[in-house]
């Protein structure tokens, strides 16, 4: 396991740090940074600021990922599934809440709304060519494993 400090910025004094729930937690929790409750109707998206700014690490990125027990059970989650947060943004990290549900979901000052993984990543350079290599698979797309 890879053991590093990374600097984080309060935006708003009433924010809360990351916080993992165990010790060998993946994710660390992200806090809702609001002065009031915020509604979010069925099948809509309210942001959600937590009022941090966090410098990850050269290649690394923030993950911004759903808390599984919000989704299965309230069903709210992040909008875009994983938000990506580049190592070169210095912004607040808001999450775009959607509801999932049928009813109304509340979002109060405090509540654990997101998790956020570090992950490192690969640079890569795409290069044109005329054709690529053969696969069994070859250009079989959804379900063509039969699996």
């Amino acid at each position: 396991m890879i053991h590093m400090k990374i600097s984080v910025r309060k935006l708003r004094e009433n924010a809360r740090l990351p916080h993992h729930g165990s010790e060998r937690s993946a994710g660390y929790d992200l806090y809702a940074c609001i002065d009031a409750p915020v509604t979010i109707a069925p099948h809509t998206t309210a942001m959600i600021g937590t009022g941090l700014s966090i410098a990850v690490p050269e290649g690394y990125f923030g993950a911004v990922a759903a808390r599984s027990g919000l989704a299965s059970k309230q069903g709210l989650r992040p909008a875009n599934c994983l938000g990506i947060c580049d190592s070169d943004y210095r912004g607040e990290y808001t999450v775009a809440m959607h509801n999932d549900s049928d009813v109304e979901r509340t979002v109060n000052p405090d509540d654990r709304i997101a998790q956020l993984l570090i992950l490192p990543y690969l640079s890569a350079e795409f290069e044109e060519c005329a054709e690529l290599d053969e696969t069994d698979r070859g250009a079989g797309g959804f379900g063509s494993t039969g699996k």
